[in-house]
Formats: C-alpha cells, sequence, structure tokens
C-alpha cells in the first residue's frame, strides 16, 4: 500500500506493473506484438495538435523546404527513444528517478519544474487542438470548447479501468484513423513528388528558424522521455543480459515501426500544405482556416469533414499519454504521488487558464500562435532531458554491458549539439526582438528576460558538466528497511492475539509498524500477515494487467523483512495484491484471514491534504469489526 502523497522506498521503476506484459512466446510475431504498445503510446505525442499547427504553417509558408526537418526530427526522436528504452530494460530506472538518483534535490526541483512546463505546454496542444475539432465539427464556440476539456479527465480515468491492451488497441486506431484521413487528402492534393524530394535538402534562414524549432520541439518531445523509460519496464524480461539484449532488439523494432508511422503523418500535413496552400499564395495562420479552405480547394465538401476527424483523434490521443506522463515525472523526480484525477485536473488547469485568457482577449485566431509558442517552449526544454539522458545511457556503471558504444554517443552528442545550437539561436533572436518591440518597456523585460536566460543556461551547463564536476552520486530516497535487533515494547496481558495484519507501504513508517508487531507477536505467540498493496500512475492506466507486476516488485522487499522476522522466531506469512484502491483491498484480505489485530502507519497529516493525497486508515476503521493500533512516528 502506497499511500498518495508520501514518498517511497521502493527503488523498481513501475513496480506495480513491472513485468506485467509475458514476453516468453517462440513465434518471432507473437514475441514482437508482445513487446510492441509502449512506442506507440509515444507516438501519439508525435502527432499533437502542436505538430499539426508547426507542420500547417511551415507548409504553407515556406512549401517543400522543412520536409527534410521532419526527416531530421524523425531520426532524432527514433535515436532518442531508443536510448531512452534501453536505459529502463538496463538500469530498472527511468529517466526521472535516474535523476533523482543522481543529481542534488535542488537540481532535482528546477529540472521537475522545467519538465512540468514542458507538460503543460503539450496539453495547452491538446486543449486547444480538441476545441478547435469540436469547433469545426459541432461549431461549439472555441472559449467554451476550451472549457469543455476539462471533461477528459473523465475520459482518461474512464480508460484506467480497461487495461492496457485495450488502450494500446484504441490509441492504434485513432493513428489509423488520422494515418487514413491524410492518405485520402494527399491523393485528392496530388502534390509533386519532384518538390518533395526537394524538401529533403537542408536549408533554413532567419524567418522559417522559428518554425523550424517549432517542429523540432512538437515531434522530439522532452516528457515522451521519461514516460518510455518506464513504460519499457511494464513487459517481462529476465534479468540475463541476453534477455535484455532481446528486449532492446525489440523494442527498437517497436519504435522504429512506431515513429516513422508518426513521421509520415507529420509529413502528410506539411506536404498537403505546402501543395494545398503554398503552390496558391494562401498563408495558413490558424487550423480553422485550413479546414474551411481544403473544401473548395480540393473540391469535395468530406475534405474539411475527414481533416477535423482526424485532428479530433489526435487530441484525444494525446490526452491520454500526457496524462501518464506528468504523473510519471511528478513520481519520478520527488517520490511523490498524487491522486490522479487531482494530477489530472491540475495539468489541465495550467494549460486551460492560459489558453482560455488569450482566446478572450485576443480572439479565435490567436489560438494557431498559441499552439505554435507551445512547441517552442517544449524544443526549449527538450535539451535539460537530452543531455541527462545521453550521460545515464554512457555510464558503465549504470549501463553495464548496454552502455552507449563510441558511435552511439557520437550521434547523440551531434543530435544533442543540434538541438541545443537552435535553441541558443532562437532564444538570441527572440530577446533581441522583443527589447528592440519593448519601447518604454524595454527596462521590464530586460529584467523579465536576461536573468532567466542566465540561469537557464547555467542549469544546462552544470547538467553537462555535472560527471565532470562530480565523479560520485548522491542517492536520494532510497534508504532500506532496518528492523531493530531487539523490540522492548511492552503490551498488556490482555486480550491475546493470535493473527495480526500489517500493511506496509514501502515509507519510513513500515520500520515503526513492524517493530511494534514484532513486540505483539512475541508478547502474545501470534503469527503475522504481511500485506503490500502496489497502486499508483500506471497501476490505474494498466489494471488487472498488473496482478503479476507486484509479486515480482515487492518479492524481495517482503522477504528482506519476513526473513529477519523469522531470524527472531516469529512466523510470518506475506502477501502481495494489486489494486487501485489499497483501502478497499485491505478489507477484503482482512475479511479473508480474519485477524484479531491491524497494525497500520499513520503519517499524520489531514485536512486539505486527505483530499490531495488521500486516506487510508479511516475507510478501513470504518469497514473492519477488529481492533486496531495505529502508530506514528515522535516528533523528536
Amino acid at each position: 500500500m502506497a499511500p498518495p502523497g508520501h514518498q517511497r522506498q521502493d527503488a523498481r521503476s513501475l513496480a506495480e506493473v513491472h513485468a506485467s506484459v509475458g514476453t516468453s512466446q517462440v513465434s518471432f510475431w507473437r514475441r514482437m506484438f508482445a513487446f510492441s504498445g509502449p512506442a506507440y503510446l509515444i507516438s501519439v505525442g508525435y502527432m499533437d495538435p502542436g505538430n499539426w499547427a508547426t507542420d500547417l504553417e511551415g507548409g504553407a509558408r515556406f512549401g517543400y523546404q522543412l520536409l527534410w526537418v521532419l526527416v531530421m526530427s524523425n531520426a532524432m526522436a527514433i535515436l532518442l527513444q531508443t536510448l531512452s528504452a534501453r536505459l529502463g530494460i538496463a538500469s530498472g530506472r527511468d529517466l526521472a528517478q535516474a535523476c533523482r538518483e543522481t543529481y542534488p534535490r535542488q537540481m532535482n526541483l528546477a529540472l521537475w519544474a522545467l519538465c512540468e512546463i514542458a507538460v503543460a505546454a503539450c496539453d495547452l496542444a491538446e486543449v486547444l487542438g480538441a476545441a478547435i475539432a469540436l469547433n469545426l465539427l459541432f461549431h461549439i464556440p472555441l472559449l467554451l470548447g476550451v472549457l469543455v476539456t476539462a471533461a477528459d479527465t473523465l475520459l482518461v480515468l474512464w480508460f484506467q479501468s480497461v487495461g492496457i491492451r485495450t488502450i494500446e488497441a484504441f490509441v492504434l486506431a485513432l493513428i489509423t484513423v488520422m494515418a487514413g484521413c491524410f492518405c485520402i487528402e494527399i491523393i485528392w492534393a496530388k502534390p509533386s513528388v519532384s518538390e518533395m524530394f526537394t524538401g529533403l535538402v537542408p536549408r533554413l534562414n532567419r524567418d522559417s528558424l522559428y518554425v523550424a524549432i517549432g517542429i523540432l520541439g512538437a515531434t522530439v518531445m522532452p516528457h515522451n522521455l521519461y514516460l518510455h523509460s518506464a513504460l519499457v519496464q511494464t513487459r517481462h524480461i529476465a534479468h540475463s543480459e541476453a534477455a535484455k539484449r532481446t528486449a532492446c532488439r525489440y523494442n527498437l523494432i517497436d519504435s522504429a515501426v512506431a515513429l516513422n508511422g508518426a513521421m509520415f503523418v507529420n509529413c502528410a500535413i506539411l506536404v498537403l500544405a505546402a501543395a494545398v496552400f503554398f503552390k496558391r499564395g494562401i498563408v495558413v495562420t490558424q487550423i480553422q482556416q485550413a479546414h474551411l479552405l481544403l473544401v473548395p480547394l480540393l473540391g469535395t465538401s468530406y475534405a474539411g469533414v475527414i481533416f477535423a476527424v482526424a485532428l479530433l483523434c489526435s487530441g484525444q490521443s494525446s490526452t491520454l499519454t500526457g496524462t501518464m506522463a506528468g504523473q510519471v515525472v511528478m513520481e519520478g523526480f520527488l517520490n511523490f504521488r498524487m491522486r490522479p484525477w487531482l494530477r489530472r485536473l491540475v495539468t489541465r488547469a495550467l494549460a486551460i487558464v492560459p489558453a482560455a485568457f488569450t482566446i478572450y482577449f485576443a480572439g479565435d485566431q490567436s489560438t494557431f500562435g498559441l499552439l505554435i509558442l507551445s512547441q517552442v517552449i517544449l524544443s526549449m526544454q527538450l535539451p535539460f532531458a537530452v543531455i541527462p539522458l545521453i550521460h545515464f545511457t554512457s555510464d558503465r556503471a549504470r549501463m553495464g554491458s548496454f552502455a552507449n558504444s563510441l558511435w552511439v554517443r557520437v550521434l547523440a552528442w551531434s543530435t544533442a549539439a543540434v538541438i541545443v545550437g537552435l535553441n541558443l539561436r532562437l532564444a538570441w533572436l527572440a530577446i533581441a526582438d522583443w527589447l528592440a518591440a519593448a519601447g518604454a518597456w524595454r527596462t521590464v523585460v530586460w529584467l523579465a528576460t536576461i536573468p532567466t536566460a542566465a540561469v537557464l543556461l547555467l542549469l544546462l551547463l552544470w547538467v553537462t558538466m555535472e560527471p565532470l564536476i562530480s565523479r560520485w552520486t548522491r542517492k536520494f530516497g532510497r534508504a532500506p528497511i532496518i528492523l531493530p535487533e531487539t523490540v522492548g515494547a511492552e503490551a498488556a496481558a490482555a486480550p491475546t492475539y493470535h493473527r495480526i495484519l500489517v500493511p506496509l507501504d514501502h515509507s519510513h513508517l513500515d520500520r515503526l509498524a513492524v517493530s511494534h508487531a514484532a513486540a505483539m507477536a512475541k508478547l502474545h505467540g501470534a503469527k503475522l500477515f504481511l500485506l503490500h498493496v502496489e497502486e499508483g500512475v500506471t497501476s490505474q492506466i494498466y489494471g488487472p494487467d498488473a496482478s503479476t507486476a507486484e509479486v515480482e516488485a515487492g518479492e524481495q522487499y517482503l522477504d528482506r523483512i519476513a526473513q529477519a522476522l523469522r531470524d527472531q522466531g516469529i512466523i510470518v506469512e506475506t502477501a502481495i495484491t494489486h489494486s487501485s484502491s489499497p483501502k478497499k483491498e485491505i478489507v477484503r484480505y482482512a475479511r479473508e484471514i480474519r485477524p484479531d489485530l491491524v497494525i497500520m502507519g499513520a503519517h499524520g497529516h489531514g485536512g486539505l491534504k486527505d483530499l490531495i493525497f488521500g486516506t487510508t486508515i479511516n475507510p478501513v476503521r470504518h469497514n473492519l469489526q477488529v481492533p486496531m493500533l495505529i502508530v506514528r512516528p515522535g516528533k523528536g
């Protein structure tokens, strides 16, 4: 049982669903199917409404000239997502966890804040895309559509109960619908194949740089690097080097297929805009404008409907993975858990507020610029995820024989150099333009931009040089459970207990609860039942498919505690179960074993914190007619 809002001692990445999908099939295709899934969930982030905005503007303003940016960005995405998957498979850590274990707390907080900004920027694109699609299909005003998108929290929570394979199938269906829609649109548009090939030749100028970086930010998304390194661990992978290499190979295939499919969709949007709008000298400043112009220019009323349906599919599929990414980032960096519905509402509020205010004060036409800006923000945050990823996957102490070879390091650092270089150039040009246009507000703009840029540059420099600055890593949040050698607690002679249930939550309270339980067991000759219920962000998503994961993830943890108790002559029985509601699972298990005492640790929060983090003790206390001992840590 892991209460929301509290730190966990469990070092396993996504322990509640670790190895929840079997991969022991003999057939190549069946094994490939078993490994397929994480990359498809990742790929929807590469086709979200933010991509639409950057691709439409790039194609309408510059024709096929930026096609090479899409191809380059996709190659970067495959490389970086492959490194992310290797980190998860080889080290058993996701990227956020690796950062938390390596960097000082202050740096982790800064990186977490930047990643939260990236998640909010991504969610902003999803909000605007869904609102625009609703407007195009059902003529719902954009401002109202933005507010309606808050209700998709219910959609996400409903999907959490259907299981991972259903979610993967649904996402794949949405991707297929998008790809099919653009196949039809491309056939109608009849683009020039020869001109498309000329677009693969790299070229860039001041005007196209902003859009190019927006395309890069929309394609290579920072939060996907954190999410992918966690999702790959949901497959059952043996601990041998050969098994891990097999997993890496299958995940590479999965990533290549899924991300190349995403590139096809992005290229189709840019090619459509180039063939239809650029050829006619039409500058697209809104997605709605593209929808309206497609009908007369392609000569069919279905063109606009197909376009809007694909846009709606894009926004909704991205919502699912955006929710998972935000929660994984929070848990990984902070070792902190919030109720999923509340986390979703907070993320969505951070996106809805700027979108609603912008539309209200600047009008519907402002949405396109806001979409472009969201993608540039993503690109600006990207180096803070890419550089740590390269460091970690190149570290032989962390990765063993799976550490990056020389040629991979060269490609990875070249990719990072391109990303950092483009971002530095964009930042320089943007700040110069802002200062030039500020007029009387020049001093205010200078104070707001220059110090912020300097702090971010220093943080990036520190992250880049960290392995040279420090040869040792600082570990946070991994304090082992230490059982007392002797237990001196005294208890009253009556009543007598024979069966004592102790729910554990992988926190510092376990030591306290187990100490009291050991004292009671020795005094009464009782049998202890240690229960661990796994619940969290991914268990909310994967549902029943995670049932075998907790057995493997919590096995060593409980065995260590149980063995220490057995060494003291105490009879112990352990159980590991999975549920999205620990309190219900504790009640169910208690009714099954019929204990005459339950010992639980209390974290001591209440009021608003109960709303945010959730409660476990009170529901258990009210549903069981069993004496309970609630232990709390002292204040000393």
